[in-house]
């Protein structure tokens, strides 16, 4: 599948301020993906500008600033193609639950509807996933919200309800209680079914299965992941996967500031 993202974050600040130190994770990556042109403006002119590995395997841009501003913008564009991913089917995996995977956070209610769940699909991997996967996409009132850290999972669970990062919290804590490694992603897909018609960045879970490695479902629209997904970072948590990262500084009792963003996304 052929994409084309644009992809801007603008803040603007009602006094002069001193951008500190950014991290931008806007970097299209993936094993399945064929980068066909990218591009990262930056206004005001970074000091420096520098793409790295973090500590969890992503490409992100790092920048610092030597001026003061009243207006910080991101644009990125790229072009790219993706292909589609071998699904995991009769793999030889262990029944769960699994060992080794940190459960002790997990609500237990939570834990009780991943081990229905679990229960019901003979304690099999791949069906669980599938179940969960398509249980959540099924029951939830899919919402989108702009502001705001994800809910926690018990939460969601409560109220069958929230945007695509709070269904991806909730799809990994059910996930872990059950011995999974998972991890959350942000990144873009191909469907265009927001309620309000506009384009967002997508978050969905990644689940590590031995012998396979990570892959990737999308409970918000309840399919797995395949070549109408396009990854920008992964991590344990969604803390660690924000877009845009960094804070800046300013001479004076207050200031204010006011953030604009926009995504579009076309595919063939």
């Amino acid at each position: 599948m052929r994409f084309v993202v644009h992809h801007f974050t603008h803040y603007e600040y009602s006094l002069p301020v001193s951008l500190g130190e950014h991290t931008v994770r806007l970097l299209p990556q993936g094993q399945n993906l064929a980068l066909l042109a990218h591009e990262v403006t930056v206004d005001p002119l970074p000091a420096t500008r520098v793409t790295k590995t973090d500590a969890h395997g992503n490409q992100v841009l790092c920048l610092t600033f030597a001026t003061t501003t009243t207006s910080f913008r991101i644009d990125s564009r790229f072009e790219a193609v993706t292909t589609a991913i071998s699904l995991p089917t009769a793999a030889d995996l262990p029944p769960l639950p699994w060992l080794g995977a940190a459960a002790s956070s997990v609500h237990p209610e939570v834990a009780s509807f991943a081990h229905r769940l679990a229960a019901e699909t003979g304690y099999q991997a791949l069906s669980f996933l599938d179940r969960l996967c398509e249980e959540l996409y099924r029951k939830m009132d899919r919402q989108v919200r702009l502001e705001g850290d994800a809910q926690s999972a018990v939460q969601t669970l409560s109220s069958l309800r929230g945007a695509c990062r709070d269904i991806t919290v909730l799809f990994m804590d059910c996930c872990r209680c059950l011995g999974f490694v998972v991890q959350f992603v942000s990144g873009y897909q191909s469907a265009a079914e927001t309620p309000d018609g506009q384009r967002y960045l997508h978050a969905w879970p990644e689940v590590f299965l031995p012998g396979i490695g990570f892959c990737g479902y999308d409970p918000t629209h309840g399919l797995t992941v395949s070549d109408g997904h396009i990854r920008l970072c992964a991590a344990p948590a969604q803390s660690a996967t924000m877009p845009v990262e960094g804070g800046f500084s300013f001479v004076g009792s207050s200031v204010s500031s006011t953030l604009k963003f926009g995504v579009t996304v076309s595919t063939s």
